[in-house]
Parts: C-alpha cells; sequence; structure tokens
C-alpha cells in the first residue's frame, strides 16, 4: 500500500506562492505559526487528491479571516459584505490551488476533486494525518492539513 510522505517545507512554501500571486500580490503576508492558535468560527476547504494513494488537503480558518481572503481575492473593498457563495468560491479556490501544487509532488500525477467548503470539518476518521502548517495571514490564524484517507 503507497503511503503519503509528509511535506510540511512544502506546505509552507506552496501556500506562500500562492497567496503572494494570487491574494497578496506579494510575499511576506503569510508567515509561519510555531504554536498555532485556536479558531473560534472555524471554516473549512478541502479538495481530494487521487494518485495511487488518496489524500486530502484540508485548510481551516476562521469566518472572518475567509471573507478577507473572499475580499483580497476578489478584489473587493475593505467593507464590502462577502456573500456565501463568494466566501465558498474564494476559500474553495485557494483550497484548490494549494491542493493542485501539493497534488504535483506526488510520485504519481493524479486528479483533484472540485473544491468542497464548509462550516463543519469533513469526516475524517479513518484517515491518518500526514502534516500540519499552522500559519498566519495579516495576522489571523490559518492552518493546512494533509491527511491520507
Amino acid at each position: 500500500m503507497s503511503t503519503l510522505t509528509p511535506f510540511d517545507t512544502q506546505i509552507s512554501a506552496i501556500a506562500e506562492e500562492v497567496f503572494a500571486a494570487m491574494i497578496d500580490g506579494e510575499p511576506g503576508h503569510l508567515v509561519a505559526l510555531p504554536d498555532g492558535a485556536p479558531l473560534t468560527d472555524p471554516v473549512y476547504a478541502w479538495v481530494d487528491m487521487h494518485a495511487g494513494v488518496t489524500g486530502r488537503a484540508l485548510l481551516a480558518t476562521d469566518v472572518a479571516t475567509a471573507h478577507d481572503l473572499a475580499r483580497a481575492l476578489l478584489q473587493m473593498g475593505a467593507d464590502e459584505p462577502v456573500g456565501e457563495a463568494d466566501l465558498v468560491d474564494a476559500f474553495g479556490e485557494v483550497a484548490n490551488v494549494v491542493g493542485g501544487n501539493l497534488k504535483a509532488l506526488l510520485p504519481v500525477q493524479g486528479t483533484l476533486t472540485l473544491p468542497q467548503v464548509g462550516r463543519e470539518r469533513p469526516d475524517l476518521s479513518g484517515a491518518t494525518q500526514v502534516d500540519a502548517v499552522a500559519l498566519m495571514w495579516r495576522g489571523q490564524p490559518l492552518d493546512i492539513t494533509v491527511w491520507q484517507i
């Protein structure tokens, strides 16, 4: 049976590149958070990678931070309200691009599912956490975990 291997340094580098290119327009707004931080009102976005082994890239942040991500990605005003559809599209797209870049690191290239976004953490019973990276984006926590499912 194939297994995913840890790639924590790649997760951080990929996330930094994605945020610099898609969201911030420059590097430096996404930094490592060594001790992690609790999420008080979480929202989750994930994609599954099928490439000889099945994995899941899962992003988690607070709803307010996901709204800020959507505003930045969609070039909305700082006080402009974010609708549920925009939140799902934007946060899902971030998960899609991060997951696609992680999939590219796998020895066998496969497929990536469409992103899913939800207020409840997806069921990971029976899954094994391969890696986790705690980050801060503009001072707010953002967690990325990779699971073998």
